[in-house]
């Protein structure tokens, strides 16, 4: 059985305070890109739990660290009786690059086996078990444009709907880790004490015409990521020029977006050796 895990994106993103527990509470809208890897589990009559294989992009780390083998291992745990599998991840999506593709593989995992071996779990049951391997993974248990709060996990399902128009998603191959970024912007402003207008305020941008929401909705992280990196903040300039209605940095980055009006033609400026994906 396969399935094919796509991306998101985060329109707007907002830091809202330190919580006790060393995480930050965060507010943003989460939307689904149709971008995708593919994730294939058959039956394996080995002696293994997983035989994981891979092919597509490169994927950092050691195989046992996978979000898709924990993902067997923690449904494993509560049905003893799962068998062996064998399990190939095909990689399109870009590391480390703000699109949460390692949270989607882990998700659709989950709910592959889920199918696969009529487990039965509910969708409530589900993100419980995604939670356990990420932040990001129970949006994609939903997989619709959702208000995300708390360290993300807490969604909102909205009416938002953006195909009417094309998205192009550009990433320079820059790894920005998640970890640095929070740490630099604890460093710009008091992120320790909570905010209140955030929740309501982002929420209202995006109800608003799309051509309000560049003046109007940002990305914290863009401030320090484009400080240390002026190569992505150079893209989103670029993207503007080409007549992007909205762009932004999406997560922690390093890709960038750019919404268009379907009908525009792009001549980008962009080394050829950047991911570029226009959907």
């Amino acid at each position: 059985m396969i399935s094919f895990p796509n991306c998101k994106i985060n329109l707007g993103l907002h830091i809202v305070n330190k919580r006790a527990d060393g995480f930050h509470n965060l507010e943003t809208i989460f939307y689904p890109i149709p971008l995708s890897d593919a994730v294939e589990i058959i039956t394996s009559f080995s002696t293994n739990g997983v035989t994981y294989t891979s092919s597509g992009n490169a994927i950092d780390g050691a195989a046992d660290d996978n979000l898709c083998i924990k993902a067997y291992h923690l449904l494993k745990k509560d049905f003893p009786n799962l068998p062996n599998i064998k399990l190939h991840l095909h990689k399109v999506i870009p590391t480390g690059a703000g699109l949460g593709g390692g949270s989607a593989d882990a998700a659709f995992a989950l709910k592959l086996i889920n199918d696969k071996y009529q487990l039965n779990l509910s969708t409530s049951k589900l993100l419980n078990y995604a939670l356990q391997l990420g932040s990001d993974c129970p949006f994609f248990i939903i997989n619709k444009p959702c208000f995300a709060s708390g360290r993300g996990e807490v969604l909102e399902e909205l009416e938002l709907d953006l195909s009417a128009f094309k998205f192009v998603l550009i990433n320079p191959n820059i790894h920005v880790n998640t970890g640095w970024a929070f740490g630099e912007l604890a460093k710009e402003s008091d992120v320790s004490k909570p905010s209140d207008h955030y929740k309501k305020y982002i929420k209202e941008i995006i109800q608003q015409p799309i051509t309000t929401w560049r003046e109007n909705l940002s990305n914290d992280f863009e401030k320090v990521v484009f400080e240390k990196h002026p190569t992505i903040k150079n893209i989103k300039e670029e993207l503007y020029k080409q007549g992007a209605i909205y762009a932004a940095m999406s997560g922690s980055g390093s890709t960038v977006f750019g919404i268009f009006n379907k009908e525009t033609d792009l001549l980008l400026k962009i080394d050829s050796q950047y991911f570029i994906k226009e959907i």
